[in-house]
């Protein structure tokens, strides 16, 4: 959830870096976040009248809808960081609107974080790659 958070608080950053671990987790939490809100709306939907043409498609997408448009900066931003993350532009990001593009950039979203600063930032996962300093004295 801490990832997820992270990616919010960067709600319109669209410069830096993202590694996998906050682009995925913001995708699984958007995920289930529609998920249950999907649900919230389908019982909110019932609850008010049942399931009739005129009421059931507005009540039931509310929520869901809300939140895709409440949404929809804070994912481009952090697929835009994760694009940098792995040495290409944010522009990619535009290969969506090409019939296949959602594939491809499905797999850019797959690859591993480029080691070392790159044009777009400082390396997210140098902490983690910088060898281990004994603190033993003798």
């Amino acid at each position: 959830m801490s990832w997820y958070l992270a990616a919010l608080k960067k709600y319109a950053v669209f410069d830096g870096r993202a590694r996998r671990k906050e682009y995925w987790f913001f995708v699984l939490f958007n995920f289930l976040i529609a998920v249950g809100l999907s649900i919230v709306g389908v019982l909110l939907g019932v609850a008010i009248g049942g399931f009739d043409a005129d009421s059931f498609p507005f009540i039931a997408v509310t929520p869901v809808v809300l939140y895709g448009l409440a949404m929809i900066i804070p994912s481009i931003a952090v697929t835009v960081r994760r694009l940098h993350d792995i040495g290409f532009s944010g522009w990619w990001y535009l290969i969506t609107l090409v019939p296949g593009g959602s594939v491809v950039l499905f797999i850019f979203a797959l690859l591993d974080t480029k080691a070392g600063a790159n044009q777009y930032g400082p390396d997210p996962k140098a902490a983690e790659r910088a060898p281990a300093v004994s603190s033993t004295v003798q």
